[in-house]
């Protein structure tokens, strides 16, 4: 493996089958619905986050589970094609690779997911060599991974020992019980949770509110809220970007990418301000096309979009 990495991600790799626009109800009964567009893409908040990241010129390695099949295959070849190490990236003989179905509609989309691999990701898939390696290491879909979901404070711990950042998207909680992260975010430097996320964690009448619980259990707190934008607050201070208007033709992914936005800039060495500018622009631009990847802009076009906004980061 190289000497050194940028970012280490570590969770959840899938294809999405992406599909809609619905214009109502899903129906049973055996009853055929026709959509505007499928795709078949790379899935997963880690994979997509990684590819973002990739894109926006960081030297980027990827440690998980797929299973050794077909999606599985099709997972290394594609993360590897955007220009993500996937050797840390284990093919398991047992389990399949997790698939994941997304119905679009409106803003709106429905996700079916089978997990496979998912729950057998740990600790161990993460080579130490790669904490030692990286100045920054990310996870994303904490509950949908209770294994490394268990085994995630002692990594980051390990991580920051060596002197990384470290990084944490949890995604829903299928079960809705939203519990176990005190370890965690004791770990974590940068928290990055949706609004209705932020809400769920904390039961906050706002998400200004949201936002300021979740700092005062350790970490950077920055909540994405669509196309309202995003706050961040560290204990003292709440800042907040506005969204930027773009047409929309899939928000798949597009809180990944804007992690992956937040990530870069930070490592850049821009304030919380210009790095929640920063990935409120990669996170917009990523919904242009359909899929999680296909849209995910470079650093400089982020930075152009930036400046005919009025926000100059050189």
């Amino acid at each position: 493996m190289p000497h050194s990495y940028d970012l280490l991600v570590i969770g959840d790799a899938n294809p999405d089958v992406i599909l809609g626009p619905l214009d109502g109800p899903l129906a049973f009964g055996q009853q055929e619905q026709l959509v505007e567009s499928g795709s078949f893409t790379i899935g997963g908040s880690a994979a997509i986050m990684a590819c973002g990241a990739a894109r926006l010129g960081l030297d980027v390695a990827f440690a998980g589970r797929v299973g050794d099949d077909d999606a599985g295959r099709y997972l290394r070849e594609a993360l590897s094609s955007r220009g993500v190490d996937t050797r840390a990236l284990r093919m398991d003989p047992a389990l399949p690779t997790p698939l994941t179905v997304v119905l679009t509609r409106g803003d709106d989309r429905a996700i079916l997911t089978s997990p496979g691999t998912l729950t057998s990701v740990d600790g161990g898939d993460v080579p130490e060599e790669l904490l030692a390696a990286s100045r920054h290491v990310h996870s994303s879909s904490y509950f949908l991974q209770p294994r490394l979901a268990a085994d995630l404070p002692d990594l980051f711990r390990t991580a920051r020992t060596y002197g990384a950042t470290t990084s944490l998207d949890t995604q829903d909680d299928p079960s809705g019980e939203w519990a176990g992260l005190d370890a965690v975010l004791a770990e974590t430097d940068i928290f990055l949770p949706n609004a209705q996320e932020a809400r769920h964690l904390t039961a906050a009448a706002t998400l200004e509110a949201a936002a300021r619980q979740l700092a005062a259990r350790g970490p950077l707190a920055v909540v994405k809220n669509g196309a309202d934008g995003a706050l961040c607050h560290d204990g003292r201070t709440l800042i907040a970007a506005p969204g930027l208007p773009v047409k929309v033709r899939d928000t798949v992914g597009a809180g990944d990418s804007f992690d992956a936005g937040f990530v870069a800039a930070t490592l850049d060495g821009r304030s919380p301000h210009e790095a929640l500018q920063f990935a409120v622009v990669c996170g917009a631009l990523s919904t242009r096309a359909h899929g999680g990847t296909a849209a995910q802009p470079t650093r400089d076009d982020t930075l152009a979009h930036l400046t005919r906004t009025g926000a100059h980061l050189v």
